[in-house]
């Protein structure tokens, strides 16, 4: 099933998409936005389903599915929990940093609080108000899930999963170091992120949703040229069970809860990664690159995103179907 939330009102209006993403239709009649369903799921999950159903059977007709006029599809979330669970990228953003890779991070996920009052629609601006702040996109995957008990294992945690959607995860990355100093953690390095137009159930990917992983490549686009290709399934040290377990240990977690991996990044024969233009798979995030310069060239060449540039993220099928529709943002400057 595929539901996307028109960018109407403050929950948007909960829609299902047909499979193609050509057509879509209506749900406001089973459920007025998304966090309702998701609050309510056991009910209203399977009339959602059949009109899905319907839908892609043509026994709907629906209209045109424009993914520009999407919200996110929880424009607001009670809880937005961002993992880091791709250690490739750890490891190479603390380097970034002059920081070591504590033997701990091995052994239990990393996990920060997000604003989550306020998404980007998937097709919105990132509004850049200081080109020296080092803005920066990453590129992830992330699980909504329903009501999660508190101390919940993670074979329990892995069925309330719900649905899937992309990330953007917007860092500041010049603000981080100074943040992360004061030991409180981020703020200010973190703007508002912004998610894919749809959010999927776990059966749309048939064999590629594995051991709560999902194994297709992300990909980003910088200026219309590929920057990274990165299989997510590859490199998630812990999966997305593990991080709903880690983040349940002391409280419940309420349905429409938001989990993110983390950067998606692959190793390369056992080293940090290439660009795609020297045959690698590039990178989910421009820090990771930068760093790579570093290791190899002694110095950082690629700048962070400026004023104009586009940036692109989307998923496709192994038929070449987008899956969550397309994360589609241009940088620019405050409006005066």
């Amino acid at each position: 099933m595929k539901l996307a939330s028109l960018n109407r009102g403050r929950d948007g209006e909960l829609l299902v998409v047909s499979r193609d993403l050509k057509r879509m239709t209506s749900a406001a009649d089973i459920a007025p936005s998304l966090q309702d369903c998701l609050d309510n799921w056991a009910r209203v999950s399977p009339r959602l389903e059949l009109r899905y159903q319907q839908l892609n059977d043509g026994d709907l007709p629906g209209q045109p599915f424009a993914e520009a006029d999407c919200a996110s599809p929880l424009p607001r979330a009670y809880q937005w929990i961002d993992g880091s669970a791709y250690l490739n990228h750890v490891e190479l953003v603390r380097r970034a940093r002059g920081a070591e890779m504590p033997e701990a991070f091995w052994r239990e996920p990393l996990l920060y609080q997000g604003g989550s009052d306020s998404f980007l629609p998937p097709q919105a601006n990132i509004v850049l108000a200081d080109a020296d702040w080092g803005l920066d996109f990453e590129a992830e995957v992330a699980v909504v899930c329903d009501d999660v008990p508190m101390a919940v294992s993670s074979e329990q945690a892995a069925t309330h999963i719900r649905l899937l959607m992309l990330v953007n995860d917007i860092s500041l990355r010049n603000l981080i170091p100074g943040e992360l100093a004061k030991g409180f953690g981020f703020f200010q390095s973190k703007p508002s992120s912004s998610f894919s137009p749809l959010a999927i159930t776990p059966d749309e990917l048939g064999e590629c949703w594995q051991g709560g992983r999902l194994a297709l490549p992300l990909l980003s686009y910088l200026n219309g040229e590929l920057f990274g290709c990165p299989n997510a399934g590859c490199g998630m040290h812990f999966n997305f069970a593990e991080l709903i377990a880690h983040a349940a240990k002391t409280r419940r977690l309420s349905a429409g809860s938001i989990v993110g991996s983390g950067t998606v990044s692959n190793k390369l024969e056992g080293g940090p990664g290439k660009p795609v233009s020297e045959g690698g798979l590039g990178y989910s995030c421009i820090a990771e690159q930068r760093m790579v310069e570093k290791i190899l060239h002694g110095e950082m060449r690629t700048p962070f995103l400026q004023r104009g540039d586009r940036l692109r993220i989307e998923m496709r099928a192994a038929d070449g179907q987008s899956l969550f529709g397309a994360i589609d943002q241009q940088v620019v400057a405050p409006e005066v």
